[in-house]
Order: C-alpha cells, then structure tokens, then sequence
C-alpha cells in the first residue's frame, strides 16, 4: 500500500502557483507537437501548417474539455457557481468534451486551409496517448479521479480524500490509455497503410475499452453516480464513442 500525499502545486513564482495539472497539459501538447513535426510529417508545407493547427488544437481541447465537464458532469454546480467556469487551473476538463472541441477546431482550421481535417486528426490520435498519460498522472498527483476501494497490496491511500485503501485507476489510465494506446497506434500506423481516418478510428474503438473497463475501478463521479446497468457516465459515453470508431474504421480500412 502507497501512502500519497503529493501536493497539487509543483512549485511557486513569487505569488503564482504552478500547478502540476497545468504542466500536464503543456508538457503533453509540447511533446506531442515536437513527436508530429520530428517523426510523423515529412512534407515541410504540412509542418508549417502543423505550427499553425497548434493554436486551434489548444482552444479546442481547453474549450471543449471544460464544456464537456461542465455539462456532462456537473452543471448544477456550475449553474450556480458561474464565475468559476474559466478556473480550469483547479481541474474540471472532460476527456470526450476535448475530443469534441478537437474535432470542430480540425474541421475549421481545416475548411479555411483547404486541407484534409481527418490528416491532422490522424496525427492528433497518434500523439494524444503522450498528452493522456501525463494528464493521468497528475490526477494521481493531486489525488482526484481516485480508483474505489480494494485490498490489492498496489492500492493507495489518498490521504487528502479519505483513509481508505483504493485502487490507482489514474496509474492504469497512465499506462493503458497512454503508453500502451501510443505504442499500439503507432505500431499500426508504421505497418498498414490505410485511408486517412483509419487511426482516428482505432483511437476511439481502443481508448474506449481501455476506459470502459477501468471505470469499473474507478470511484463514479459523487454528484452523479452509476447510472443504468450500474455503469458510470464515462461509460456509457465510451460506448457511443466505440461505435462511432468502429463506423469510421470500418469505412476507411479498405484503401
């Protein structure tokens, strides 16, 4: 059993606390930008557009992210508490409301540069596993998205939330929808040469069952709890997500 009792802030700046949450989100978008241009892009006109693409990526996954949390898991809160929406620094992001906001930023960004959107969301499903997996580890940092209550001799203890043994779901996030989904789509993407899309769709089809089974050792979300058949809100999203994925592989995987 591991005792955490990691403090959220990484570090001060005179009065301006660096949380590890907001390093999670620049780390991920900088190596992941760095993994697109130095290995995934060959054609320098594309990397051009790629330094571009950034900026739209970044406000589609903070917007979209912070919406989706905010409608999908707690609007009463922030109905009442409005001023606190654009706080994201104290945490709040939904997985699937970034991935909507990412798509609609692709699609724009795309429709004024006359480019393929599914190009670009291709390289976003390649590189995203690096940004989940240090998102992942710090929840397990600031001791939120904590798995339920177990006996497993790997459990922890989150002494800011309770004194119960639970599981690390954050860790498995870590490592299945981060370090495995990123070798694994990457190894595809290296042997099999298909349409465009075709990652994108096994983004979602993997990343929808590494999630779907995890959540069964993850505590639900208090103010919503488990819902039909017992599964979680990230549940029953993942599975409109895995069928969605599954319809886009399915269309792209003949080239």
């Amino acid at each position: 059993m591991f005792i955490n009792d990691f403090n959220p802030v990484a570090f001060n700046i005179l009065s301006l606390e660096i949380r590890w949450y907001s390093l999670s989100y620049i780390f991920g978008i900088f190596f992941g930008w760095f993994y697109c241009k130095q290995k995934l892009i060959s054609n320098d006109t594309y990397k051009q557009l790629f330094d571009d693409y950034i900026t739209y990526l970044i406000l589609g996954i903070i917007i979209g992210g912070r919406i989706g949390y905010i409608v999908i898991y707690n609007f009463d809160y922030y109905f009442h508490n409005p001023f606190e929406i654009p706080m994201i620094w104290k945490g709040g992001m939904s997985f699937h409301g970034a991935v909507v906001g990412i798509i609609i930023a692709t699609y724009l960004f795309s429709n004024k540069r006359k480019v393929s959107s599914l190009y670009f969301l291709d390289l976003v499903a390649l590189s995203a596993p690096i940004g989940i997996f240090f998102g992942r580890l710090s929840n397990f940092i600031n001791s939120e998205l904590y798995g339920r209550e177990t006996d497993v001799f790997w459990s922890v203890k989150f002494i800011l939330v309770d004194n119960l043994n639970r599981h690390p779901s954050q860790l498995y996030e870590a490592l299945f929808e981060g370090l495995i989904l990123f070798i694994l789509l990457n190894f595809v993407f290296s042997r099999v040469d298909k349409k465009q899309g075709y990652i994108s769709g096994l983004f979602l089809i993997f990343y929808s069952i590494f999630r779907f089974i995890i959540e069964f050792s993850r505590e639900p979300d208090s103010q919503i709890g488990l819902l039909i058949y017992n599964l979680s809100i990230g549940q029953l999203i993942s599975v409109i997500v895995l069928i969605i994925g599954i319809f886009l592989w399915q269309s792209k995987k003949n080239v």
